[in-house]
């Protein structure tokens, strides 16, 4: 699509099947066709990933929307390659009913300090205080463990709870949704500011065209995603793409672009975000 090559670009997005899906396409040769010159990408945790944005390690990178609230300052949105919807949200779970009054007084498993599953919680029960950070698929062995009191759950975790017995005390989504009349934010794509306009733009379109493409021929990605899926069950690795993977992702829209927004201005009125300099997530038009 363009003869001009960029300067190298560093890339980072989790090894979950919706990322590994989204991008399959832009590192396995699209990148080059929209003038992108990709290192090697850096597949981590969407917690390493938030860390690392703190610190401004990559160029362009996944991270949760609890994250990109404390790095605006340094990174823009994309509007393509988000984690966006309804009926996706995490789940607060546990071995037995609970009544959520007693929450404040429990150990309650998250899966990393800057995900926005830890935001919503925040929110939800702001008299929260005994928040124990832990990798997401920890958290199920830890509740089993009694490590834990109460889990909050996101990832291919929302497809297994329930067959080792775990009930859901509340969807943090739904509680998002009902309270906010928006859909829940969960994870997004942000390029360093300093990579100017022109060259965040096309970065962008060349994701949109990534996850068209995946849309389009899925079972092209279906070895790449395999491959960073580990011991994941087929049916989980497809549910975990269909759940969240959807039309947000090409575009967040108007729709989206709003949910945002109220996403970050309501941590920052709770408090749990900074109000950063560049209160704009987006670039302008």
């Amino acid at each position: 699509m363009t003869d001009h090559i960029s300067p190298q670009i560093t890339l980072g997005f989790s090894p979950c099947p919706n990322d590994t899906f989204i991008f399959h396409s832009l590192v396995h040769g699209l990148a080059s066709e929209f003038g992108l010159n990709l290192g090697q990408p850096t597949l981590a945790d969407v917690e390493t990933l938030n860390e690392w944005a703190l610190q401004g390690r990559l160029d362009v990178t996944k991270l949760s929307f609890h994250a990109l609230g404390h790095v605006l300052d340094d990174y823009v949105l994309l509007k393509s390659g988000s984690a966006l919807g309804r009926g996706c949200g995490p789940l607060l779970i546990a071995k037995n009913e609970i009544d959520l009054k007693q929450l404040p007084a429990l150990r309650i498993g998250v899966p990393g300090r800057l995900t926005t599953a830890t935001m919503l919680l925040q929110m939800f029960v702001p008299r929260c205080k005994n928040i124990i950070q832990m990798q997401f698929d920890k958290i199920l062995p830890a509740l089993a463990n009694d490590e834990v009191d109460v889990g909050v759950i996101i990832h291919e975790s929302r497809f297994t709870y329930q067959r080792e017995g775990f009930v859901v005390l509340q969807d943090l989504g739904a509680w998002w949704e009902d309270t906010s009349g928006c859909p829940i934010p969960l994870g997004g794509i942000v390029a360093r500011r300093s990579l100017g306009g022109k060259l965040i733009g096309d970065i962008e379109k060349a994701i949109r065209e990534s996850v068209k493409r995946a849309l389009i021929n899925p079972e092209k990605s279906r070895e790449f995603i395999q491959k960073h899926a580990q011991e994941m069950d087929e049916k989980v690795t497809n549910d975990h793409i269909g759940l969240y993977v959807n039309d947000f992702s090409v575009d967040l829209g108007r729709e989206g672009v709003n949910a945002v927004k109220v996403f970050l201005a309501r941590g920052q009125k709770a408090g749990i975000l900074p109000k950063s300099s560049f209160i704009e997530p987006f670039l302008p038009e």
